[in-house]
């Protein structure tokens, strides 16, 4: 007897992956001791959807649409996901970016349930053991945070437990991923956020951070537990603070099946978008000069793909790197400075000190300006119209999130260029009509990137993770841009067919694994009818 058909009565009723709530048959109520336990209607999961969107219309704002769909996951994973998978324009602002943000400030006031698995610094010798906790024992995806840079919003520690559940439910809605495979882990090393600490509904521990060492030996006990325990697992690093995440990446990449979205990923989703606004502009990658506003893990990421990409183009490293400039909170990388680390070292060119954008931008001329820094309205009217000034179609990407933090809105760069602007946020704006013409503005989110390339990694098992599948995922993403969505700005491929470019993508990443010899299963003949035969489906299985 499977351990499913054990199950019965308000168990079933219990278990989010195997409750169908009025949509159990006759039959399988009679089978299952469920008489009595729901109401007599027998439903689909359509009608079901329609009472899921009625509630939803009810509810006063995004927050609380949030709170209830965190709530109909916990005791209903297929009607979830068949929920999320049938209007992803809608839902994924929802459960993801924007309304993630509030929901991370706010988690400890709307905890409802456990999602996942928290690790604390104190337990770090018993990690095997709490995760065989865990009842899935075929755990292929971790998502691991320590909540140290959620967003834009800084150190907000076991808040941050919202990020790595709904970065895993894009793997499934966005993807196709099966939900089983997917474990969120909140690794609490405690905050430095004061009023969290003393906000007596915190979750978290209420303790400073230790020191870099002692981190290191933290994500050192958890890698090695969760690759034991789950082995084959691919350990997704997510929103760790800066210097942590560059390191353990360059520590671990060669190591284990591991990647940092907020590293590469970012990255892939900007050189998507570039690889897209560069065809409108007839240009290539070696033709383009860079400058960055904002100098951390996601700047310096994407500033070393685009590097890769131009190698690609015929430059060398060292012309690619000169090709780039990028500012921090302290000025202009420049090789005068010397408070950089070994990331930024190699873009720091002879070049006058100065924390003055504008005067960079005049300076350096760039072709592409890029916001990675979290300050919101950091690209004023003067810095983008100086940008239009210098180039026909100024290529601007105001990247930070949430929407309060992006450097500049889409409204803003298309006025401020009369049109010109081919233009990308980390968040989705409203189309804006200027001059008579519509434009569709880009959302350079990464849920175009992962859960691609965690299909294809579902389906190939490769041991490592290298930057050249990312770039594989980036260029299959811009070929997805058809010419009629170029010529309204539109850099990306339109989200409500996100299942469908995702898995398109995840076909081309695969092939890229085979062909790299980094596979661990035999090739099929067929690639994407064997990917599309492994996608989860939200629809109700017979019990």
């Amino acid at each position: 007897m499977s351990q499913t058909s054990m199950i019965r009565g308000q168990g079933i009723l219990n278990n989010p992956a195997r409750n169908k709530e009025t949509a159990f048959t006759v039959a399988e109520r009679q089978a299952l001791g469920l008489e009595g336990l729901v109401p007599p209607t027998v439903e689909n999961i359509d009608r079901q959807l329609e009472r899921v969107l009625t509630q939803l219309a009810a509810k006063p704002n995004d927050l609380e649409r949030y709170i209830y769909l965190m709530s109909l996951v916990a005791r209903n994973e297929t009607l979830f996901y068949h929920t999320l998978m049938s209007d992803p324009v809608r839902f994924v602002p929802i459960v993801y970016d924007p309304t993630i943000a509030d929901a991370c400030l706010a988690f400890g006031h709307i905890y409802r349930g456990s999602a996942g698995m928290y690790l604390t610094r104190d337990t770090k010798d018993r990690y095997k053991e709490i995760l065989r906790n865990w009842p899935v024992k075929d755990v292929r995806f971790i998502c691991v945070s320590t909540g140290g840079r959620i967003l834009g919003l800084g150190d907000i520690g076991a808040n941050g437990m919202g990020i790595p559940i709904g970065k895993l439910q894009l793997y499934t809605a966005c993807g196709g991923v099966p939900p089983e495979a997917l474990l969120p882990v909140l690794l609490d090393i405690g905050t430095t956020n004061a009023a969290l600490r003393a906000d007596p509904l915190y979750l978290g521990l209420r303790e400073l951070p230790p020191g870099e060492a002692e981190v290191d030996s933290i994500a050192e006990a958890f890698i090695e537990a969760a690759t034991d325990v789950f082995p084959g697992v691919c350990i997704h690093f997510e929103d760790w603070k800066g210097t942590d995440a560059m390191r353990l990446l360059a520590r671990y990449r060669d190591k284990v099946l591991c990647y940092n979205d907020d590293i590469q990923g970012t990255a892939a989703i900007a050189v998507a978008g570039l690889t897209t606004a560069f065809q409108i502009k007839n240009e290539t990658f070696a033709e383009q000069r860079v400058l960055f506003l904002g100098a951390g893990s996601a700047g310096i990421g994407i500033a070393n793909m685009i590097v890769s990409t131009m190698v690609e183009a015929g430059l060398s490293v060292a012309d690619a790197r000169e090709s780039i400039a990028l500012i921090d909170v302290n000025g202009l990388i420049e090789s005068s400075r010397t408070d950089l680390n070994e990331w930024h070292k190699p873009f720091a060119h002879d070049a006058t000190p100065t924390k003055d954008l504008i005067k960079v931008v005049k300076s350096f001329k760039p072709t592409v300006l890029i916001g990675v820094s979290t300050i919101g309205g950091a690209f004023t009217e003067e810095l983008v119209r100086e940008m239009a000034r210098l180039n026909d179609r100024p290529v601007i990407f105001a990247l930070s999130n949430p929407t309060n933090r992006a450097e500049c809105t889409a409204e803003q760069a298309y006025a401020w260029t009369n049109g010109k602007a081919l233009y990308a946020a980390g968040v989705q704006f409203p189309d804006f009509e200027y001059q008579g013409k519509n434009y569709h503005p880009g959302q350079a989110n990464n849920f175009y990137i992962f859960p691609a390339i965690g299909l294809a990694v579902y389906a190939t098992r490769p041991t490592l993770i290298t930057d050249d599948i990312f770039i594989t995922a980036a260029v299959a993403t811009a070929d997805q841009v058809g010419s009629s969505a170029r010529e309204h700005g539109m850099l990306f491929p339109l989200q409500a067919n996100i299942l469908e470019t995702e898995v398109t993508t995840a076909c081309r990443v695969a092939e890229h694994i085979f062909d790299s010899g980094q596979a661990t299963v035999e090739r099929p003949a067929n690639i994407r009818a064997w990917i599309e035969g492994l996608l989860y489906k939200p629809v109700y299985k017979e019990l």
